[in-house]
């Protein structure tokens, strides 16, 4: 009997018992820090590790420039030779050049020696440092990227635009013309100016004008006092004819 009784109360196999035991732990918060006293937060500011600072191997990077530090001859030489271009040159334009080959140039170069305009070449660096100390600095921003300079003793900005337009690779950035900065807007307008012969021609031929016309309003007056006076002595001597009839 208590055997049958027995088996009735075990729970029989693959089946989950009808109460199971829940644990209910402490629901108090434990991720807040916990306080430090003031004398152990000193110490371990104290004692705080400090790693050494990385040292950088030599020749890692580029060697900084002083600037009390001297040109290099081939620096030298190049500014002299800028130097005597801005002397000689009425107009020095800078031109960017984007991608253009070797060909191209070559056509480039021949279309401008036509008109006596030169191409130089010139490295950034070198520019800007002899632009630096010169009366042409406002320049300097100009020289940016691969650059090349058109030079000529006169000042030829027609000649020049009518040349670039026609080679697509070259972008006008801006100029100095009769020791004058002007942009590549301002050169447009330079270029559509009238030559200085025909200048000359409108002043003389003006001042030529303004010669004449002086000269005639000087003989006028004297011209047109004598007409008066002969016509007043006229109508005097007709005047005093009657009179001396009436008087006979």
């Amino acid at each position: 009997m208590a055997a049958t009784l027995f088996v009735k109360f075990l729970p029989k196999q693959g089946w989950l018992p009808l109460t199971q035991s829940v644990r209910h732990g402490s629901k108090a918060v434990t991720r807040h820090r916990r306080p430090m006293h003031i004398l152990k937060q000193k110490l371990m500011a104290v004692t705080e590790y400090i790693p050494p600072k990385r040292v950088i191997p030599p020749g890692a990077y580029p060697a900084q420039r002083r600037g009390g530090q001297e040109d290099s001859p081939y620096t030298l030489v190049l500014k002299k030779n800028l130097k005597d271009v801005f002397q000689d040159s009425k107009m020095v334009a800078v031109v960017q050049n984007n991608a253009c080959n070797y060909e191209d140039m070559m056509i480039l170069k021949n279309r401008l020696h036509k008109h006596g305009i030169a191409v130089k070449f010139f490295p950034n660096q070198a520019v800007r440092s002899f632009l630096k100390d010169s009366p042409f600095s406002n320049m300097a921003p100009l020289f940016i990227g691969p650059t090349v300079l058109f030079v000529s003793k006169e000042p030829k900005v027609k000649e020049m635009l009518s040349t670039l337009r026609v080679s697509q690779q070259m972008t006008l950035l801006g100029a100095c013309v009769d020791n004058t900065l002007l942009s590549a807007r301002g050169l447009a307008s330079y270029s559509k100016l009238p030559s200085m012969s025909v200048i000359q021609g409108e002043l003389v031929s003006g001042l030529t004008m303004l010669t004449s016309h002086t000269a005639a309003m000087l003989q006028r007056h004297p011209a047109h006092l004598s007409a008066l006076l002969q016509q007043y002595i006229k109508q005097q001597s007709s005047e005093g004819a009657p009179k001396a009839e009436e008087a006979t």
